[in-house]
């Protein structure tokens, strides 16, 4: 059901955190937005995915609270179906904090908290969503 597990990490200095990952042999392999300062980035080595997000985003495009120092991570679960895998997780015991919904143009997410509170981002691909014309979370289009 699950696949392609990723941490992202919080951070207030998004360009100064993909510079440390890039000189430590990570890869860009994507940034949101593609030109100007990103809320996203994520960076690759070995296979291996690491996701960075600014504070700024996870409230603003998430309406999450992340802990602004100290350990700051979210748990990725890459699934073909967000809905399936998210109703599993709270069949499992998570605690639903957002869910699932369409986001940016290609993505379907659902947020959830572990049983010790950590972040769980179930996330899905799904081609054809939109963000709404005034910048609101995405809805399907068509």
């Amino acid at each position: 059901m699950f696949h392609t597990p990723q941490v992202v990490l919080f951070t207030k200095r998004i360009d100064a955190a993909a510079a440390f990952y890039r000189a430590i042999g990570f890869a860009e392999v994507f940034r949101e937005p593609a030109q100007g300062k990103p809320a996203h980035v994520d960076l690759e080595l070995d296979g291996y995915r690491i996701g960075l997000a600014t504070v700024r985003s996870a409230r603003e495009d998430h309406w999450l609270e992340p802990v602004a120092s100290g350990q700051r991570a979210v748990v990725v679960l890459w699934t073909d179906d967000v809905d399936a895998g998210w109703a599993r997780l709270v069949e499992l015991g998570a605690r639903p904090v957002h869910e699932p919904q369409p986001w940016l143009d290609h993505l379907r997410i659902g947020w959830l908290a572990d049983l010790d509170g950590h972040l769980i981002q179930v996330v899905q691909e799904v081609p054809g969503n939109r963000r709404d014309d005034a910048g609101g979370p995405a809805t399907p289009a068509g």
